[in-house]
């Protein structure tokens, strides 16, 4: 059984840069009108402090737009998430944003750091969403940095998130001592505790990864994925850290994640036909395939269409982690179809 969860990162740039009407609002709506449309839903990963810093020094007027978006994809049924990159906590605006690149990556900062962190962006959503209980149950670490896993998986567990998608497996980032590669090991989704790379199977942490296909790295240089920056995340670095970012690429085959936004229909169609062959030769397997595609690369909506209609010409379903949680944490559990929506 297959269920596809389409995430998108609901962010403007990394450095702070662009607007969010044309970034984040009106590529969200279009995404939502298309999923309306196709009686499906989607998980918006929200990046709670950006959204909190740009409201908090007025610097984008289209902030309450944003706001009332997700308030309004809460109500009919969009799944919201945590997304988190930490360094926009501390950032001054200087006539452009400053961030704070010594907490760059969440994992590595005190307990008390992730807790105030955290606490920070529930209360800011519970704030937009209107509802003081809300909890989101999914969590996505900013540039995907869930290592060192121990203390922010307790901090993030303690407030009552369930859910980790930030892994793709056989990713690796030398600068940020990020390494994904242990996880091919692991199933299409596992328990874990202090290590998302290692099953435990009473872990009170589930992870979904990010789906992934092993391909030789020129795979990945297609001219609808050059059209957004051919640089491979070379922009902005030291001669060092290039180094460090070509060493991550310097390998026979490298992680091409399922990316609804960068992807062509063919590779989309291609990579889900293989999990539907795989589907018809294990039918008792259960398979939740995650998709990637952030708000700021959604220029190509004919694609994601089409392949919605694949999705339902070849039955397979399209849920959130909501949706799926139930058999996620019991696997006895046959996770019931999506309801209809209006």
């Amino acid at each position: 059984m297959i269920d596809c969860i389409f995430t998108i990162d609901y962010e403007v740039y990394g450095n702070g840069t662009g607007e969010l009407r044309e970034l984040v609002y009106e590529p969200a709506q279009r995404l939502s009108d298309l999923f309306a449309r196709h009686n499906a839903r989607f998980v918006n990963f929200v990046e709670a402090a950006e959204f909190e810093m740009i409201e908090a020094h007025g610097t984008d007027r289209d902030i309450d737009l944003v706001t009332a978006q997700i308030r309004e994809f809460h109500r009919n049924g969009f799944e919201i998430a945590l997304h988190l990159h930490p360094q926009w906590f501390n950032a001054r605006y200087e006539g452009r944003w400053l961030l704070d690149y010594s907490e760059y990556n969440l994992c590595r900062l005190p307990r008390p750091r992730i807790a105030e962190m955290v606490r920070r962006s529930l209360d800011y959503l519970r704030r937009v969403v209107g509802d003081p209980s809300f909890t989101p149950l999914s969590f996505r670490a900013g540039n995907w940095l869930f290592q060192p896993t121990r203390t922010a998986a307790e901090v993030l567990a303690e407030f009552g998130i369930r859910i980790d998608s930030s892994v793709f497996k056989g990713g690796v980032q030398r600068r940020h001592k990020l390494d994904y590669r242990p996880a091919r090991r692991n199933g299409y989704y596992w328990r874990f505790d202090s290590d998302v790379n290692i099953v435990t199977p009473a872990g009170r942490w589930i992870e979904v990864p990010i789906h992934v296909e092993m391909v030789p790295f020129w795979r990945m240089l297609t001219g609808k994925r050059l059209s957004f920056g051919g640089n491979i995340g070379m922009t902005g670095l030291s001669g060092g850290n290039k180094v460090q970012r070509a060493l991550d690429f310097a390998r026979p085959r490298y992680p091409l994640k399922l990316d609804f936004c960068r992807m062509t229909l063919k590779e989309l169609t291609c990579v889900t036909g293989r999990v539907i062959k795989k589907d018809r030769q294990k039918p008792g397997e259960y398979k939740p395939i995650v998709l990637i595609g952030h708000t700021k690369d959604l220029t190509d909506l004919p694609t994601v269409d089409s392949y919605l209609s694949f999705l339902a010409a070849n039955g397979v379903r399209v849920s959130t982690f909501h949706d799926v949680y139930p058999r996620l944490s019991n696997p006895s559990v046959l996770a019931e179809p999506p309801k209809a929506l209006a």
